[in-house]
């Protein structure tokens, strides 16, 4: 790669520009982030996973829900390498991606990572979730090279 197309270290967005809102079926998630436990609804009549959480399961309709420990671990499905902060516009390399969760098949979750250069972000390379403090007292997972 052409030393103009290099983006160098990946960041993570600023915990204090990052906030979010709750509700009954996001919660629990968010609730075990705060313990630094990631995890994933998953429907305790089939076992299917959902993520993002939905009150009703798509598999049986089910509306009975569990929140299991994952390993906190995953390999990346897709991303995008973005050069500017996008609350104020600065120059700011941060890769956001989507990670297939192990411990949840089928199980997806939307973060950003960390650890290795932008464009060193491959599909298929491993990563281990970090814990960010974000607004409100919460605390972001994302996800680092493994």
């Amino acid at each position: 790669m052409s030393d103009a197309l290099r983006y160098g270290p990946a960041h993570l967005l600023p915990g204090e520009q990052i906030a979010i809102t709750t509700n009954t079926a996001t919660e629990p998630f968010w609730l075990a982030a705060k313990e630094h436990r990631l995890t994933a609804c998953q429907c305790a009549q089939c076992g299917h996973f959902r993520m993002p959480p939905t009150p009703v399961c798509p598999e049986c309709s089910s509306f009975e829900v569990q929140w299991p420990s994952l390993p906190g671990t995953g390999e990346i499905f897709s991303f995008a390498i973005c050069n500017r902060n996008p609350a104020n516009g600065e120059e700011f390399t941060y890769v956001p991606v989507v990670v297939d969760l192990d411990g949840a098949p089928g199980a997806r979750l939307i973060a950003n990572v960390t650890g290795c250069d932008a464009e060193d972000v491959h599909i298929g390379m491993k990563v281990t979730v970090e814990w960010t403090p974000i607004n409100d007292g919460w605390v972001l997972p994302n996800f680092r090279k493994a």
